[in-house]
Order: structure tokens, then C-alpha cells, then sequence
């Protein structure tokens, strides 16, 4: 079998998954964020979609497989060619019809759905497994952030919202399952739901170094969020009065909130107001913040429903505000909007940029002297701050996610002709929800939790084997015909297992066979079989014991089917 173990990582693999899922022999990269899957790595991609596909089948889900190449007419119909932006795979083809290769297939469905007819064929779960494609700009982390995956993506249709909430809850109560049997223990927390829109959606991740998500999560009463989502309680601030009037004063020098700090005792950061400038939409608008606060774009983006959201440039600050940087503030300003986080409300005698460079003003009353068009929840939450639900102290915690659910609505639905009769006659648009897994990245997230120095220890239900005959002494006929008798014997039992007989120092077997993770060893040696045993070693916690000879097909048979999920 072709398994091309290294003894080094690649210089640029920073995750755990990626150094050994290369140094294993599971995949080799083709180019940036795309990855060839060798023959191990395919095994465990079967493993996790076997599992995936039992599961959304136990939900009565129907398996499709829709094409990759998309034209641009359906997704311009959704609004989500412009939304996409760049991470959207665009092309040509010889006639010049503007084309797109599917990142997700949310409008695929949707047309296809336009087919029903009557209420009395719904509910509809419909799935597929099949690659997406996304124009990361910056792939890393091997399979956990790639331009290339496969996913398995599904998609509900029902009449009403009491139909929805049904089907989602089917495909969370799925989602646990499924992540369970390949050995991940998730934690399901809010989450935007970002370009996909709706009214809710709930993310399954994993906690883990290498992830790329943080997570808010309240241990005393169970409250979980993806910081994008995540909320927390203040403690109450009580400002003294101010002035009757802002107080304009100099401040050669102070660029940054820290630099007033120092400037002058009394404007510690949460006395300050932070003021960011931003295009949204196109649109140049204030965003203000506490000043030891700082902003979660998402959030910006989802309460203002804006799918283009991005810091203004130096020039087109100076444009709106006359001054640069350091020195702005939103006092007196005119013809632009005003976004203010929620922590700012009731504030008063802080201080602020007098948008002329050097200088700032003190005794800021925020209802006084600011005309805030919208208030939100923009803030990042931090460790140590109120859960919103209890009280206690929130955790933020770094996760990989490896599955995300939505309530669509008629986002869909109503733009591509989904519609249906209900019982009275009446024509109403498919209720939708979406669902997702990556499955090259749960299999990055299943080594990231199960691999210690060694390499990678696979569960039973994801490995691509199950179990390893390692032949010590090949060159022994006796040696050589008992492993191949026992690698027989394993076949039949229906045990998937490799035969190592090659001729290599024990060492070598060993430490290849723990690094590639097969989740038990049976190590057939001249002088055990002098004692009439065969050694047993479990990989994940090294446990070895000696079982009879005569035994040890049974025995190992037994013990791994007692593991499978």
C-alpha cells in the first residue's frame, strides 16, 4: 500500500493535523489551499461521509448530486454574485456566459424545489456530498481553511416556520450523532449566520488550538456563542456630570486611546470614545465605541444587514471628518451615519477625538452632543464578563468549526419560484433551512483532538484501518506464516487490517505504525510466539497485553467491534 510516512513536518505546517496528516502519508499539497488525498486519507473521507450519509438517511434525507459549474443568472437572481465578492470562483466560458464555481448550493435547491407543487409533499429534506470551492485569501492551517473541500450541504423545505424549527431540530439532534460517532465532542453555540441570512443558525465546533473561531461559553448555566453572536453583561458605569459643553483642549501628539490615557489621567479607556470610520455598502459611516472596546465587523455587518463592510481609507476620513486618525470623534458631525455600540448608552463627561488633528474634547454627554442613527451590540466580548444569561463568568475558548445549521426562511425561495398550494388554496413560498459539514476538515479536527507525540490515534469508527499486523522478523517462515494466518483470520472476522511484513527494523514498524494512528497492533515476534502469544497494543493509551495465540483472531475481533459506532 502506498503510505509515504515522513520523519519531518513541512516547514509551513503550523497546525497539528497538518504536520501529520502530511508526515502520515494522508494527503500532499498541489498548491495553495489545495490538497491531494492519498489513499489513507480517502479511507477516513469514506469513514466520516458513511457515517454522514447513515445519519441524514435516519432523517428521511434524500442524496442528490448537483453540478460544481454554476451560472452567474441564478446566484445575480439570489443577490449573491455581488455579496460573494472575491472569495467566489468567477469565469468564462468560450462564449463569453459569465459562470461560477459553487461555494455552497443554497439557489441550486431552491430552483429545483420550484417542482413541488402542493403542501401535501412537504416536508423535504434533500443532501449531497460534493466538492465546494472558495477563493480563500489566505489558506493555512492544511485542511482546516482550503480553497477546495468537499461538504456535505442539505437543505429543508417545509410550509410554515413550526415545519422549520422540526427540521432543524432534526438536523442539530443529526449533527450530534454524527459528530459523536466520529469521535468529536462538540459544543453547539449562536453564530451569525453571515451571507447564507435568515433568522438563526447555530454552529458545532470543537474545541482546539489550531482553531480559527472563538467562542464565549458560560459553564454555570450553559449560554454558548461564537463571538461574532456573543453577548455579556457590564458591569454599570456612573460618570460624574460634565460640563455644560464639550471642552475643546490640546493634545499634540495622542494618536491612539492609550496615548490620551497616558496624556491625562482622567481618560482611562473606558472613559474614552472610540471612533472608527467605515464603509458599508459603499456608504462612509461613523462607529463608535467604548475605547478599551473593540468592534466585531461581523456584527456591524449583520445588524445593518450590509454584506460589504470595510475601514476607510486615510483619504476618505479626512473627506468626512477633516482630520486623521487619532483625532476623530462624532460630536457636531453632519450628513453622515452614526453607529454607536450599546455600551455608550446614558454615557457622559467622556472624551473624544474634536476631529482637527491634536486636539480632542472632554465632557462628551453622548444623548447631548451625538445624533446616533443606530444603536447595536458591536463589542467584543471578553473572559471574565458577565454571561447575559446568569451572570457568571463567560470562558472564550478557541474552536474549530465543523458544522453550521441555518434558518433560511424565504430568503430563497421567494426570489427562485419555490412555491407551493397550502390546504386552502392559497400559494405560499418554501420555508428553507440549510445545513453544512465540511468533511476534510472533521477529519482535521477528529487528529487535532486525537494525536499526541507520537502521531495520530484514530477511533475505531474514522480509522482507516482498524488494526495493524506487525511482523517483527519477516525473514522467519514460522513468523511470516502466523502473521499472514492471522491477517487472514482478521479478514474473515471483518476486521480491516493492514500486514506489515515489510523488512524493516521493529523501531521502524512501530513508530510508522503510530504515527499513521491505526487504532490496535498486533505484533507477531519469534519470542512471543515461543510463549504462544501474540501482543495487543492499543494506540490510544499504549496498553499492551498478551493473548493466546489461538485466541487473538477472536479476541481482537471482539475487542474492536466493541469500539465501532
Amino acid at each position: 500500500m502506498f503510505i509515504p510516512t515522513l520523519r519531518e513536518a513541512p516547514a509551513d505546517a503550523e497546525a497539528t493535523s497538518h504536520q501529520l496528516l502530511v508526515r502520515a502519508g494522508y494527503m500532499r499539497q498541489l498548491m495553495s489551499g489545495v490538497y491531494s488525498l492519498l489513499p489513507l486519507g480517502w479511507r477516513v473521507c469514506r469513514k466520516i461521509t458513511r457515517i454522514v450519509r447513515e445519519e441524514m438517511q435516519r432523517i428521511n434525507a434524500q442524496e442528490f448530486r448537483l453540478p460544481s459549474l454554476h451560472p452567474a443568472e441564478i446566484w445575480k437572481r439570489s443577490g449573491r454574485w455581488e455579496s460573494m465578492g472575491a472569495e467566489m470562483f468567477r469565469l468564462q466560458d468560450r462564449r463569453g456566459a459569465e459562470l461560477a464555481l459553487g461555494m455552497t448550493h443554497e439557489e441550486i435547491f431552491a430552483e429545483l424545489a420550484s417542482e413541488l407543487r402542493s403542501y401535501r409533499q412537504l416536508p423535504q429534506i434533500w443532501f449531497q456530498i460534493q466538492a465546494k470551492f472558495r477563493d480563500e485569501p489566505r489558506p493555512k492551517s492544511g485542511l482546516l481553511r482550503v480553497r477546495e473541500f468537499t461538504m456535505k450541504d442539505s437543505y429543508s423545505f417545509d410550509l410554515d416556520g413550526e415545519g422549520l424549527d422540526r427540521s432543524f431540530q432534526k438536523h442539530f439532534e443529526a449533527y450530534r450523532r454524527i459528530f459523536d460517532r466520529c469521535g468529536l465532542e462538540t459544543l453547539a453555540v449562536e453564530a451569525s449566520s453571515g451571507s447564507m441570512g435568515g433568522s438563526e443558525s447555530i454552529e458545532f465546533m470543537v474545541e482546539s488550538e489550531a482553531g480559527e473561531d472563538f467562542i464565549a461559553a458560560c459553564a454555570a448555566c450553559g449560554y454558548a456563542a461564537n463571538l461574532e453572536r456573543a453577548t455579556s453583561a457590564l458591569p454599570a458605569v456612573e460618570d460624574a456630570a460634565g460640563p455644560a459643553a464639550p471642552e475643546r483642549f490640546a493634545t499634540p501628539g495622542v494618536r491612539t486611546i492609550e496615548d490620551l490615557a497616558r496624556f491625562t489621567a482622567e481618560a482611562n479607556g473606558a472613559r474614552q470614545i472610540k471612533t472608527l470610520v467605515y464603509a458599508i455598502d459603499g456608504t462612509l459611516s461613523l462607529v463608535l465605541l467604548r475605547g478599551d472596546h473593540s468592534l466585531v465587523e461581523q456584527k456591524l455587518a449583520d445588524a445593518l444587514g450590509s454584506t460589504d463592510v470595510r475601514l476607510a481609507g486615510d483619504d476618505e476620513i479626512r473627506s468626512v471628518l477633516g482630520a486623521s486618525a487619532g483625532s476623530l470623534g462624532a460630536v457636531g458631525t453632519r450628513g453622515v451615519r452614526v453607529v454607536a455600540d450599546l455600551a455608550l448608552q446614558g454615557r457622559r463627561n467622556l472624551f473624544t477625538g474634536a476631529n482637527q488633528d491634536g486636539f480632542h474634547l472632554r465632557g462628551v454627554d453622548v444623548a447631548r452632543d451625538i445624533a446616533v442613527d443606530a444603536w447595536c451590540d458591536l463589542r467584543a466580548v471578553h473572559a471574565g464578563e458577565g454571561c447575559p444569561a446568569c451572570g457568571a463568568e463567560l470562558a472564550v475558548t478557541k474552536t474549530i468549526e465543523v458544522g453550521h445549521i441555518f434558518k433560511l426562511g424565504t430568503k430563497y425561495s421567494e426570489v427562485l419560484g419555490a412555491r407551493v398550494l397550502d390546504a386552502e388554496g392559497v400559494m405560499r413560498s418554501l420555508v428553507m433551512g440549510s445545513y453544512g459539514i465540511g468533511v476534510e476538515r472533521a477529519m482535521a479536527a477528529v487528529v487535532e483532538r486525537h494525536s499526541d507525540a507520537a502521531g495520530i490515534a484514530w477511533p475505531v469508527s474514522v480509522a482507516p484501518f482498524e488494526a495493524v499486523v506487525t511482523v517483527l522478523n519477516p525473514k522467519d517462515v514460522e513468523t511470516a506464516e502466523i502473521g499472514a494466518q492471522l491477517y487472514e483470520k482478521l479478514v474473515s472476522e471483518k476486521v480491516e487490517v493492514l500486514l506489515d511484513d515489510r523488512d524493516e527494523r521493529p523501531g521502524v514498524k512501530f513508530k510508522d505504525a503510530e504515527l499513521v494512528g491505526i487504532p490496535y497492533r498486533l505484533t507477531v515476534g519469534p519470542k512471543s510466539l515461543k510463549e504462544g502469544k501474540i501482543e495487543l497494543t492499543r494506540r490510544c493509551d499504549g496498553s499492551t497485553r498478551n493473548v493466546d495465540l489461538h485466541k487473538i483472531g477472536e479476541v481482537a475481533a471482539e475487542t474492536i467491534a466493541e469500539e465501532r459506532r
